[in-house]
This record gives structure tokens, sequence and C-alpha cells, in this order.
């Protein structure tokens, strides 16, 4: 299909006309269509699943399911590490932990106002959580060690199918592979030194007893540092990941990323600003690895095993099985634009400087290649800045990648060129 420049224009108009940022309250709807609380049935049956084969996994062979078994979980058949460890590659951690840290420097000059706006509003939507919020919040935290969450940004069809796949190791280069890309936000941690939101004087905050994986009622907690939040950069390193490997469901599984970023606020053990600093992070992380060549060899490897058993345990294309399922796949339901557009802020105040003309760093769009193949390189630079969030925003500092990687709307910039 020709993509004339005119008629991205005026896509990317409508984008942007279109996403207003909406009040917390407005979005229980479809954040409550994601849990285990939904009003489909066959989705309701899939977030079963998920959790069963995810309390699965961490019980293995013992007798009983125990919380020590949760703390020491890891994909064991359902990645091929030993394919991965004989290639050598070298995930350069340290390097781009560094890079992380840079990328997020501007949280150290952000006002006290808009930490404070942080904290109330993790208050806010960690005591109006909803009971089916609070047990996909559960889940998705307790399962950080697997791939199980992303099964519902499938759908139904697609999402069982993987379920299978994932859980016979017939994906394990794509699992073994998105695992060790998630690049640890514990040096992050060290530097930025931020008190999470349960430990600051006077707060309100609810911990969440754990009545879904293990239920035993212990109360959700965390440690260490509250900036970055770790299980969000999982979460969304994960997610859009698999996006590149499924362009098939490329905004349902991006949906997803944001979505496990906001069930850390859910449980109030992190701040917006904490997921909105690693929803940058993973993004900056996965377009630095997908531009490098020994990583891209890895990742067509892994996605070509991962499609092929994956059409193979739907019994049909996969362009069919990933088709959108109407109520029964909330992940495709138009007010999800809305909700990625609000974890992108979280509502928090915009500055009223001049706004500083968005700047995309080499090799960014490298992101919206699986896509928007049809598109060149040019094209989608194009499309990442005319969909971009408007300037301000906290995190967005400066004029180089910061202001970027905040700013980056990849899911309005899909669904304007779509």
């Amino acid at each position: 299909m020709r993509f004339s420049r005119t008629l991205i224009a005026g896509a990317l108009l409508a984008a942007q006309t279109a996403v207003a940022a909406p009040a917390i309250t407005s979005l229980t709807p479809v954040v409550e269509s994601t849990t285990p609380s939904a009003d489909s049935p066959a989705f309701v049956s899939l977030e079963a699943t998920i959790l069963a084969d995810l309390q699965h996994a961490v019980q293995g062979a013992a007798p009983g399911l125990s919380r020590d078994q949760l703390e020491h979980a890891k994909q064991q058949q359902q990645a091929d590490n030993a394919w991965l460890k004989a290639s050598g590659y070298d995930f350069g951690t340290q390097a781009n932990q560094q890079a992380g840290i840079a990328l997020l420097e501007p949280f150290n000059a952000l006002p006290a106002a808009v930490k404070a706006q942080s904290l109330e509003t993790v208050t806010a939507i960690n005591r109006d959580a909803t009971q089916g919020e609070r047990h996909q919040a559960l889940a998705d935290a307790e399962g950080i060690s697997y791939l199980y969450f992303l099964a519902d940004a499938l759908g139904p069809r697609l999402g069982q199918a993987f379920l299978t796949a994932y859980d016979r190791g017939e994906l394990g280069k794509a699992a073994a592979l998105i695992k060790a890309s998630e690049i640890s936000t514990g040096a992050a941690k060290k530097h930025f030194s931020y008190a999470r939101p349960f430990l600051q004087t006077g707060n309100t905050i609810h911990l969440v007893p754990d009545t879904v994986v293990i239920g035993d009622g212990h109360p959700y907690t965390a440690d260490g540092g509250a900036f970055p939040s770790g299980h969000t950069n999982t979460g969304y390193t994960d997610a859009l990941l698999m996006a590149e490997m499924i362009p098939e469901r490329f905004v349902p599984l991006l949906d997803r990323g944001a979505r496990y970023g906001f069930s850390r606020v859910v449980l109030g053990v992190h701040y917006p600003l904490d997921v909105m600093g690693s929803r940058m992070v993973a993004e900056r992380n996965v377009a630095h690895y997908l531009n490098d060549p020994a990583y891209r060899t890895l990742f067509e490897q892994a996605k070509s095993e991962l499609r092929t058993a994956l059409e193979k345990a739907c019994g049909m294309s996969l362009a069919e099985c990933a088709a959108p399922q109407g109520q029964d796949d909330p992940y495709t339901a138009p007010a999800m634009r809305s909700f990625y557009r609000f974890t992108m802020t979280y509502d928090l105040p915009k500055a009223t400087a001049a706004a500083t003309p968005l700047k995309v760093p080499a090799g960014a769009e490298v992101l919206l290649e699986a896509p928007l193949p049809q598109l060149s390189a040019t094209q989608r630079r194009a499309l990442m800045r005319h969909t971009a969030l408007a300037d301000g925003y906290p995190l967005s500092g400066g004029a180089g990648e910061q202001n970027f990687w905040q700013r980056l709307n990849l899911h309005d910039a899909v669904l304007a060129a779509k």
C-alpha cells in the first residue's frame, strides 16, 4: 500500500486531537475489563488458565505451593537457555544500566510538588482499586519470572495457544531471549535512592494480601528503592519484544506492558513516576538491542520458532488466530487507547515552559519496523514525531533522549498509520 505524506499528516492530526487524558475514575471500566472480574466468560477462563499455569510452574514437583518456591521461581522447561548460552551473546548489562540512569536524570530536577502529586495519585489508585484489579496486580507481580501474563493480551484463542506452546517448551528461544533482555534497574534504584510510597511518613497505602497466587494472606510488599520500577521494566520489555515478534498483536501487547506497570501502582509499591521512567528505559533498551546485528540474529531465530509453534498450536494461520475477538478480547477495545495515554503521564502536571522540538534518536524507528513494514525508516521517524506526547510532562526534561523517550507514543503511532 502506498503511504502518502498527506494521508500520514491527516492520520496524525486525528490521533493528536483524540487523546485528551482521562480522569482516573473514567478508566475504571477498561481497567476492570482486563481482570479476572471481566464480563467475558472466555476472557475470565483465559485468566484462570494463566493463573493455574503460573501456580503449576512455581510448584513444580513439590507436594504443595509455598512462598519460598515463589521467591526462587524461574523459567525451566519453558526456556531454551542452553541455546542462548551457546550463542555467547553479551547483553552489555552494565553499559545499558548506566545509559538508563543517564536517561532518567531529569527525575532529580523534578519539583517537590510533582513528587507530592505522584504520591497522591498512587494513594488514590491503591485505595480505590477493585478486587479484580488487586487480583490481577498480584498475579502480575508474583509471575514476574515467567511470560504467562502476556497471554491475555493475545486474546482467548491465541492466548490459549501461547500457554500450550509455552509450557511445552516450544517457544524456548523466545522465552530465553526475552527474559535475558531485561536490564536490571538495581543500579538505578541505588543511584536515585527514593523511598517507596508505603514507606513515606504518614502514608495511607494499603498493602494487598495475597489471596491469589500462594493464597497465604501475606501482604504484598517490596524492598529496595522505588525509582525506577523493576517490575514495570520487566513487564514492558517482555511485552514490547513479544509485540515485535507478533506484530499482529502489537498494540494490545504494548497496552499489556502499560497495564503491568499500572498493577504496581495498584499494589501501592510504586509511584506513577517509577512506572513512567521504566517505560522509557525499556523502550530505549529494546531499540538498542534490535539495532545490534548479533542480537537481531538471535531475535529472528526466536521469532521464527515462536510463530511456527503458535500456528501449530492454533491449527490455523497466525493472522487468523490473532484476529480480534470482540468483547472477549478487551485488549483490542478502543478504550485501551485512553488508558495507554493516561499511563504515559498519570495526569501529573505539565510544565509551562516552551516546547522542545522532538529529536528522534538514531535507530529508534526500528521499534515500528515490525508493525509498519510498509513505511520507510524516514516515514516511521516522522510518525514518531507527529504522534508524540506534548512536551513538558515529568521526566521529559532536556532536549536529548530524555525528551524523546518520555514523549514516544508507540500506541498512537501504529494506530495512526493503520
